[in-house]
Formats: C-alpha cells, structure tokens, sequence
C-alpha cells in the first residue's frame, strides 16, 4: 500500500521556521498584501496561500515555533476550515477582515524580548504602525527588513511581463494631460510639491493605462512619482513599446525600472514636500523616504477623482451595462433549456456565463472569478467551484451566481439567484427579505456629501426586522474599466464614516444585501447603482440611485405576501426598464426568456 501523500503545506511551513530561527525570529506574519496592497495579487506575492493552502483573497498567516494559525473573516469561515485541514494551521475566527485580532494574539502570547518579522516591502504603513505600537508596548522588537518568502519559495514567480497599453476615447473621456494637472493642484492645495502613488488602480486611471498583470483587473505592476513639471513610472523593463512611450513622454511621462522606486524616494532632496496616503502605501517604501523631507498624509487626490465618473463614462457604463444583461440573457435562457437535459455543474456555470459574456462587444475579460454555488455552496460569500470539487445543478433549490465583465467602457458586477426545481418557503422567505433590503436602498435619498457607511443600515433593516443579519459590507465602489472593488465610498458597518467615504454624484456603488444559511442556501442579490442629484432646496442638494445592472430578478423565488404596494411597484418598474433596453439586443431563445421573466407581478 502506497503511503499517503503529505499535504504539502507541513514542509513549506517547517522551512518557514528553519528561516525563522536562522534569523532569530519568534513569529512571521504573512499578509495578503504586495507592495501595492493590492486585493488581487499577481502571482509573485501570493505567499500566504502558497503556504498556507488557503486560496481565499484575506486572510492573515502568524507561524510561531509552535503554532501555526489563519485569521480570516466570517466570508471565508467554511472554505478555510476545509483548505486548512491536514496542514497543522489553526483556523482563527474574526468578525470582519480589518479585525486587529491577529495583533492582539501576538502581543498576548508573545513574551517581553521576543521578535516579530514581516516583509515591510508588502506590510500597509498603517498595519505595520498599529502592529508596532502593539508589540512595543509588550516589549516586543518588529524586525520588517527581510522576506522569508524569498529564502523558502522554491520556484517563487517573478515580476509579471504582460505588456502596458492605452485606454484611449471615447471611452477615455479625460486626457492625461488634464488629470495629471487637476491631481497636480490638488497636490498644491495640500502644499505639496511631489507625490508617490503605489496603488495600480489609481495609477491606470491616472495615466490612461491599462494591462493584465493581474487576474480580472485590466492594471500594471508599478509604481509613480509626480513633480510639478515631470512623472515618472517605474515599471519592469519592455512592458512599454517605443509608440506609447513617445505619446507618455510628449505628455512629460518618463520611465525608470520597477526597482528603483524606493531608491527614488531615497534621492529627493530635504526641500522637498512629499504627499503620500499612508492607507496606500507600504512601511518599505516609507522608510526610504530621506528624515528631512516634509511629508504630508492625505488621501491619494486620484482616489476621489477616479471614483466620479463624467457623465460620458456613466453613458458608456450603461451601454456596457445593457451588453451585460443581453449576455445574461443568453446564459439564463441556454441553463433554463439544459438543466434536465445535459450535466450542468458550478463549473459548467462559470465557463457558459464567460462565454456570453466573450460574444459582446467591448468584452475583454471576466472581473472577478464567478461565484456559482448550488444550495449549501452559496452559503459561502465567496465559494468557488473548481474542477475537483463542485456540486451538480439537479433537484431542487437556489442557485447563486455572482459574476461580472470587463468591458472597455466600464466594469460590471452582479448577483442573482434562481430557482432549481421547488422552493421551498423559507427559501421564498429568505429571498424576499433580501429582495427588500435591495430595494429600501434603491429608493433611497440622502443629503450630498452623506458618508457612505450610513446608508448600510437601510439595506439591513428589513432583514433585521426578521432578526436575521448578514457578514459583509452591503456595498463597494466599482472602478471604470478598472477594478470591481474601489474606493473610497463603501456601504458597510464595518467602515467607519470618515470624511473621504461621502457620498458624490457620479461615484458607482453596489447594492448587495444577502442572507446565508450554513449547509443550507445562500441568497444575494447585487445590482450597481449610480449617485445622481435628485433635487436640491433650503437643506441643500439630494442623491439618489440610479440602477444601472440590467437582469430580470427571479420572481418564482418571491414571496409576494411579503412585499409592499411599493416594493412591487419598484419591481415592476424595473422589469419594464430591463425589459425594453434589452429587447432590441436579444434575439431567439434569449429574447423569449427576457419576455418571461420580465412579466409584472
């Protein structure tokens, strides 16, 4: 009998802590994170789930002498425990994935004189102070000036080549030459003179340049630093053709090598005043920054401004939007046609929506992995179905697809769950709650300038009034041809209201309520939702939303007794509204299905 295999996980982590003890080490903190706290990291900085086997975006890995152990927020609880099983890594609980939980076990369980490590070139300037102010206080040394990872990763991933292109009109509706000066007065308004940006997002946009270095997000790993006269990329070498780097440098766009940009940071000279956003920036890079220099904290100004999108790119959004929905509508109707008929799995499900979604146009690629999860599997916020493991589309019960495309006119995101056979009426009951908690938020109106957190709790309370709560945030900001999750508005409890979360006309947010039921379903339904004026008087101008996503919602799923005159009027108005921006785009069984589903209730 062949002995069973190892999980490969115990050797990474034995090697972990034979570097550990070659550097003096009492713990090793691995973040989710890369030196441009990234939500989706490229290959290279993926050492959390290369050594620890968990395959969720967040998460925090502590390895000790003794214990080995993975926080992770209440979204990635069931997946964990089985990804974990069989490595030695204890599965740590927190509330939400900004708990400083895991800060709070080393200061408790770490002696006075002990030593702490983590790679400052991946560790949040603003992680890495609360980590250090709690680990002082105890006693405790933090050492962030080496990467274990580099010394135990055998075959580790180097930088990603794919090359660097134009996001060019009409869908870029602002040249570059006109946000490089409105962020260079809002640089002045601060009194700086010079600014670093690390974040990709804000990069891509800022530039007009997109690139597939990571997974589902059309950015490039990089680096920028802005003078009043000149900006700099640091990119890696050959990822920019000799015409694009003319028309950059025609716009004073220069290049260095990737690596160099902390070395950048080290040359400028103490006159100079540096802003910086210390939520988007690594401790690494903040080190290098010369003591005589003048830094000045605040947000990143092309944070704020890419999150308003012009009324040209709103337009296109809504156009990209429509081809999202006619994609959807051919998914819809081939699974209605093939469920009895063929084997549909998960799996099966990611593949058919990505390839409606490849025969429109503008389409260049999925922005996000999809979630396709099949009674208990939906019960998991962030499930994903793989070749190995994946459950089949048969019986009865609901089915959770969230999904969403990268178009060059804008980027989708969208949850809708449907019936498989009966329905049973808790699941009906499930489903209707969070329907109206969708719907509350659609409706409502706010003062301009309203903080973004506070609005969550118009999507709970129909849900909370049946004593039933949900894990996640309730909404996040959507980029423009960029990534599916951006800030800096955010519709969750979990974030707290400070000043750049306010609500502006232009921002797109996502409106996802849900209700999970462990081993049981799972119910979410996310449309994204545009802030638009909606009047202004003696208490100053108000918001609202409009509702840009375009799919029918299943109303087989509904209970009706529980829906108001005016909730059913919403949804009505809003099936007519899919209803006749789609119709003219579908054709054939995709049409039929469109007409079905789009009937009043």
């Amino acid at each position: 009998m062949n002995a069973p295999t190892q999980n490969p996980v115990v050797a990474r982590i034995a090697s972990l802590r034979t570097a550990m003890r070659a550097q003096g080490l009492s713990a090793y903190v691995v973040p989710s994170s890369d030196p441009h706290l990234s939500e989706y990291l490229p290959s290279r900085w993926q050492g959390r789930r290369w050594l620890s086997g968990f395959h969720g975006s967040v998460g925090t890995l502590i390895v000790t002498a003794d214990f080995a152990g993975l926080w992770v927020d209440s979204r990635y609880w069931t997946q964990a425990e089985a990804e974990l099983a069989g490595s030695g890594i204890a599965l740590m609980k927190i509330a939400v994935a900004s708990s400083p939980a895991h800060i709070d076990w080393l200061a408790a369980n770490l002696p006075s004189g002990a030593v702490v490590g983590a790679d400052g070139a991946v560790l949040g300037l603003a992680g890495a102070r609360a980590l250090e102010s709690a680990l002082v206080a105890r006693g405790i040394l933090l050492r962030t000036d080496i990467d274990l990872l580099e010394a135990v990763w055998e075959g580790r991933p180097g930088l990603p080549a794919a090359a660097i292109y134009e996001h060019l009109p009409p869908y870029a509706t602002i040249s570059r030459a006109d946000k490089l000066a409105a962020v260079r007065g809002e640089m002045q308004k601060l009194g700086a003179d010079t600014h670093f940006i690390s974040t990709l997002d804000d990069i891509a946009w800022l530039f007009n340049l997109r690139g597939a270095d990571v997974n589902y997000n059309p950015i490039f790993v990089g680096h920028a630093l802005l003078a009043q006269n000149i900006a700099t990329l640091f990119v890696a070498e050959g990822k920019v053709d000799a015409a694009l780097a003319q028309r950059l440098a025609d716009d004073g766009v220069t290049f260095a090598p990737y690596a160099q940009a902390a070395t950048a940071l080290a040359a400028l000279p103490a006159s100079t005043r540096l802003l910086i956003d210390p939520r988007r920036i690594t401790l690494g890079l903040r080190q290098a920054v010369p003591a005589g220099v003048t830094v000045i904290e605040a947000i990143n100004p092309s944070t704020f401004a890419k999150s308003i999108k012009t009324a040209d790119e709103a337009q296109h959004v809504r156009e990209a939007m429509a081809q999202d929905g006619a994609a959807l509508c051919d998914f819809f109707s081939w699974l209605e046609g093939a469920l009895g008929k063929e084997t549909v799995t998960e799996v099966t499900i990611d593949e058919q929506i990505t390839a409606a979604r490849a025969r429109r146009p503008g389409f260049v690629s999925p922005s996000f992995a999809t979630i396709a999860g099949f009674n208990g599997n939906g019960a998991m916020p962030h499930y994903r179905a793989t070749e190995h493991s994946h459950a089949v589309i048969e019986g009865d019960g609901l089915l959770l697809i969230d999904s969403g495309g990268q178009y060059l006119g804008g980027t989708t995101d969208i949850t809708r769950v449907v019936a498989i056979g009966q329905v049973s009426p808790d699941q009906q009951r499930d489903f209707t709650l969070v329907l109206k908690g969708m719907i509350n938020l659609s409706r409502a109106r706010f003062p301009r300038g309203t903080k973004s957190p506070l609005l969550d709790a118009l999507a709970r309370a129909p849900i909370w009034a049946a004593n039933v709560d949900y894990g996640h945030g309730t909404g996040h900001g959507v980029g423009y041809f960029l990534n599916v999750h951006e800030g800096p508005q955010s519709i969750s409890p979990h974030s707290p209201p400070d000043a750049h979360t306010a609500m502006e006309p232009g921002m797109i947010t996502s409106n996802e309520p849900g209700i999970y039921r462990p081993g049981r379903w799972g119910v979410r339904i996310e449309n994204l939702v545009l802030n638009v004026s909606v009047g202004a008087g003696e208490f100053g101008e108000f918001l609202g939303f409009e509702t840009l996503t375009l799919c029918p919602i299943d109303t087989r799923c509904i209970d009706r007794a529980l829906l108001d005159s005016a909730e059913i009027h919403w949804l009505n108005d809003y099936h007519a509204t899919v209803r006749a921006r789609l119709l003219p785009l579908v054709e054939g069984a995709a049409r039929d299905w469109l007409i079905k589903s789009t009937e009043p209730i």
